[in-house]
Formats: C-alpha cells, sequence, structure tokens
C-alpha cells in the first residue's frame, strides 16, 4: 500500500476532523463532511459526497456523483441523529449510486468489501450488505435488508423493506420480490419466483461437483416435489446433507416474510415449453461433464 500523502483537489470541500489515509486522494468539488474517516488509497472522484459519521476502509473508488452516507430517505429522520454508514474494502461506487445511513441512534448501514454498485444503484438506511455483492444499473436495496456474500442484483430490479438475500443468489433483471430469496438460485418474474440452481455461480465461486449436486437436491424438493416447506427441510437434511444445504435450511426456517416461490415452468417441470425442455438437457449435459 501506498505510503504518499493524501491529495486535495483545491476546490474539495473538506469538513473538521476528516482522517485522509496515505494514497487518498480527493478530487475536484468533492464534499467530505466533518467527522469521515478514510483509509488508505481512495479515490473520490469529482463531485462525489460523502456523509458525516461515515468510515470507509482501504483502496475503494467514489466516482463523480455518488453519494455515501447521506440523510435516510426517511420522513421520520432527525438528522440530528447519529447514525453510521461503514464501508470495508475494495468497494466501487460507480456514478450516482448511493448509500445512506441508519435511522437508530448508534446504528449503522454497514457495506463489505468487494462489492460493486453500478451506476445509479441504491442501498437504502440500515441494511447489511455482504462481500462482493453487485448491484447492476438501477438494482435497489430499500431499509432494513440483508444481501449476503456474492449475490448479483440485474438492472432495475428492487427487493421489499425487510427482506434478505442469501449467498450466491442472482436476481434477473426487471425482477422484484417481497419475499426472502434464499442462497443459491436464481430468481426472476414480477414476483421474483424460484427458477433454477445457479450453477454457474457456485462453480465460478469454488463450490464443487458434489456439493452442487446437492443443492439441485434441495431445490428439487423444495420447488419441484409437492411437499410443504417443512416436509422439504427434513427431506434436505436426510438426502442432500452438506454445509450449503444446512445454510439453506437455516435460511427458510429464519424468514420472517416467507421465501420467494418456484416458478411453474422451472427446470424441472414437465409443462416446461420445449425448448425449455432442451436447454436442460444441454445444462444437465455440460453439469455431467464437470
Amino acid at each position: 500500500m501506498s505510503e504518499r500523502p493524501a491529495e486535495v483537489h483545491p476546490t474539495a470541500v473538506i469538513g473538521e476532523g476528516v482522517v485522509l489515509g496515505p494514497g487518498t486522494r480527493v478530487g475536484a468539488y468533492a464534499v467530505i463532511e466533518d467527522g469521515v474517516v478514510l483509509g488508505r488509497d481512495n479515490v473520490v472522484w469529482p463531485h462525489a459526497f460523502i456523509g458525516r459519521f461515515t468510515t470507509i476502509g482501504d483502496e475503494n473508488k467514489i466516482h463523480p456523483g455518488a453519494i455515501i452516507g447521506h440523510l435516510p430517505q426517511d420522513v421520520s429522520f432527525d438528522p440530528a441523529t447519529e447514525t453510521y454508514t461503514r464501508i470495508g474494502d475494495r468497494n466501487t461506487f460507480r456514478e450516482h449510486s448511493q448509500v445512506h445511513r441508519a435511522t437508530q441512534p448508534g446504528e449503522a448501514t454497514v457495506l463489505g468489501n468487494d462489492n460493486l454498485l453500478m451506476a445509479c444503484s441504491h442501498v437504502a438506511h440500515d441494511c447489511l450488505i455482504g462481500d462482493g455483492v453487485i448491484l447492476v444499473n438501477q438494482a435497489s436495496i430499500p431499509g432494513h435488508c440483508e444481501v449476503g456474500d456474492k449475490v448479483i442484483m440485474s438492472g432495475f430490479t428492487g427487493i421489499h423493506q425487510f427482506c434478505r438475500i442469501g449467498r450466491f443468489a442472482m436476481v434477473s433483471a426487471l425482477s422484484v420480490s417481497n419475499k426472502d430469496l434464499p442462497p443459491f438460485f436464481i430468481y426472476g418474474g414480477r414476483p421474483a419466483l424460484a427458477e433454477a440452481v445457479n450453477r454457474i455461480g457456485l462453480r465460478r465461486n469454488g463450490i464443487g461437483a458434489e456439493e452442487r449436486g446437492k443443492i439441485k437436491t434441495a431445490y428439487r424438493l423444495l420447488y419441484r416435489s409437492g411437499l410443504t416447506t417443512n416436509e422439504a427441510l427434513e427431506r434436505i437434511g436426510q438426502e442432500a446433507d452438506c454445509a450449503e444445504t444446512r445454510e439453506l435450511v437455516e435460511f427458510v426456517r429464519s424468514s420472517k416474510r416467507g421465501i420467494a416461490p418456484g416458478s411453474l415452468e422451472g427446470e424441472d417441470s414437465l409443462s416446461a415449453k420445449p425448448h425449455r425442455r432442451g436447454a436442460r438437457k444441454a445444462r444437465e449435459e455440460r453439469d455431467a461433464e464437470e
């Protein structure tokens, strides 16, 4: 990491008590409010805004027009309330993306490491975002939501307040959900339905073939067997037990909003259109080769 001193453009507005780590650069007309702490080697591009009570780690990139740690969009919020935004390392905030601070005294909106928030994406107050999450353009996370590691939310997607999205889930473009989205699956539609196992995402992130097979069995039991949710969870424990399926079972059992239902024309449905059945066969052949 760099030991160069921080560089601040003369037109930038820097509040009182701001800490800028070595190698951090602040561009023209950027605004950093009182008490903000930035670690090493961050880049704050021109016209970016970082609000008070924000802490940011190392090697983050905050692009023009991005807003980090501003007031929550809550009509009952008192701006004098001390709430926080905490950002980890190596995150990228593209143009006009937004992350708002929490609403309750002493609480924080939290983002982990290595996340990518594309242009105009939004993380609202009191959210907890894991590591390696990608929010594509205009994807929106409202207040009090939790998003697990390596989730991908495609363009113009959204969920309801207080919802959770499990690890390695992928949400297709233009989809919206008012339910929790369990880990490891692909979701699509309005409302979003569980359509398939996220095989490619799992393989790319080091989940082995045996575990992927058990996740596929769990998917069929949960969404294709006709069993009740509780019956399906019991069968998953008996027939497809591994660390990942235990994580899935715990996620479903702990859901307060309920989970997204399955698609009627998903990868194992007899009613699927012929071209979908053909695509399913091709996927199964690729899986067998792996």
